[in-house]
C-alpha cells in the first residue's frame, strides 16, 4: 500500500456487498492491512457464505439485512466510518415488471441508508449510481435518479452532524454479471450472437479502475457531489466482432427501456461540472450546507462537448476495442 491511506483504521460497510462491485471493493479495501473492519450487508446468506470462504479474512464481517429495514440498518451502521451503498434491484425487465419492488429497494432503501448513516454519525456515504440515471427511459434509471437526488439533498438536513454524502456514476463494467462480455462467452458456441442495433454505443470501464476511483473519491469528497470517471465508448457491434469474429450477428431491435446511446451527464449538469483529471465532478445545484467548495475553481467541463457514448470526443474505432477491453 502507499505510505498512508485515508482508509487506515476505518470500519467500512458495503450494502449489496456480494455483487460484482461489492466483492471488488472488499478486495481493494482488505488489501490495506490497516483497515480495521469491512462489513458486508446483504440479503443472501448463501452468497455471504461463499464470500466468507473466498476471502478468509478475520476483518471481514457479514450482516444479513435489507436496506428496506431502517432499524436493521441503524444496528449495522453502529461504529461504522464509511458506507458504500451498492445495493439495488438492477435488472431492467424485472424492475419494469415489478416496479413497486424497485421503488422499495432503490428509492426507499436509499433514504433508509441516508437516515441511518446520519443518525449513527457515519463519516462518509457514497452511493453507487449508473449512467441509466441520466435522462432515464426505464424504471431502473428513474429510481437511480431519485436515489442520487436523495443522497445529494441529504447533506442539507444532516443537522449538527458531519456526515458527508456523495454519488459515483459510471457506465458498463467490463466482465460484470450480465455484461456483453459475459453474454458473448455464454453464447458464442452457438455460432450466433444477438445485437439490438448496429448503431448502439456504450461506455466501458474496468472494475479495477472503478475501485481506484472510489478510493480517491472517499479521500476528496465534501458532500453533495456526483463523481463520474473519464470513460471511452465503443460500438457494441465492434465489441461483438472483436470478441467473437466467427459468430453471425442477429439484429433483434432495441428492447423496451433500452437506449441507443448512453449519457453520463446532462446539458443541465454541464455548467456545474469540473475536470479533476481522471474524473469529472458535478457540483450540487443548491448548496445550503457548509462546504469547502474545493472543486469550484477547477477546470470547467467544455461547453461544446457532450458526454454521450456517440460523441466523437469519446467514441473509439474498432481497432481500439482490444486495448479498452484489455484482451
Amino acid at each position: 500500500m502507499n505510505k498512508k491511506d485515508h482508509l487506515d483504521g476505518k470500519t467500512i460497510l458495503v450494502t449489496g456487498g456480494t455483487g460484482t462491485f461489492g466483492r471488488a471493493f472488499v478486495t481493494r479495501a482488505l488489501a490495506n492491512k490497516k483497515v480495521a473492519k469491512v462489513i458486508v450487508l446483504s440479503r443472501d446468506e448463501f452468497k455471504q457464505n461463499e464470500m466468507s470462504r473466498d476471502f478468509q479474512d478475520k476483518r471481514l464481517n457479514f450482516f444479513l439485512g435489507d436496506v428496506r429495514d431502517s432499524a436493521r440498518l441503524e444496528r449495522a451502521f453502529s461504529g461504522v466510518n464509511i458506507v458504500i451503498h451498492a445495493a439495488a434491484l438492477k435488472q431492467v425487465p424485472a424492475t419494469e415488471y415489478n416496479p413497486l419492488e424497485a421503488v422499495k429497494t432503490n428509492i426507499n432503501g436509499t433514504q433508509n441508508v441516508v437516515d441511518a448513516a446520519i443518525n449513527c454519525g457515519v463519516d462518509k456515504v457514497l452511493l453507487v449510481s449508473s449512467d441509466k440515471a441520466v435522462e432515464p427511459v426505464n424504471l431502473y434509471g428513474a429510481t437511480k435518479l431519485v436515489a442520487e437526488r436523495l443522497t445529494v439533498a441529504s447533506n442539507a438536513y444532516r443537522g449538527a452532524g458531519n456526515t458527508k454524502l456523495s454519488v459515483v456514476r459510471y457506465g458498463n463494467v467490463i466482465g460484470s454479471r450480465g455484461s456483453v462480455v459475459e453474454l458473448v462467452e455464454k453464447q458464442r458456441a452457438s455460432g450466433s450472437l444477438p445485437l439490438t442495433d448496429e448503431r448502439m454505443t456504450r461506455f466501458w470501464i474496468h472494475i479495477e479502475d472503478v475501485m481506484e476511483m472510489v478510493i480517491n473519491i472517499l479521500d476528496c469528497m465534501e458532500g453533495g457531489e456526483i463523481f463520474i470517471p473519464k470513460m471511452q465508448s465503443l460500438r457494441v457491434i465492434d465489441v461483438l466482432k472483436t470478441l467473437a469474429p466467427e459468430c453471425k450477428l442477429n439484429i433483434i431491435g432495441i428492447r423496451p427501456g433500452e437506449k441507443l446511446h448512453e449519457k453520463l451527464l446532462t446539458s443541465h449538469e454541464a455548467s456545474r461540472t469540473r475536470d479533476l483529471g481522471a474524473m469529472f465532478v458535478i457540483l450540487p445545484e443548491f448548496v445550503s450546507w457548509a462546504t469547502k467548495n474545493t472543486f469550484d475553481k477547477k477546470k470547467h467541463f467544455p461547453e461544446e462537448s457532450v458526454y454521450s457514448s456517440d460523441s466523437p470526443d469519446f467514441l473509439l474505432p474498432i481497432k481500439d476495442v482490444k486495448k479498452i477491453l484489455k484482451i
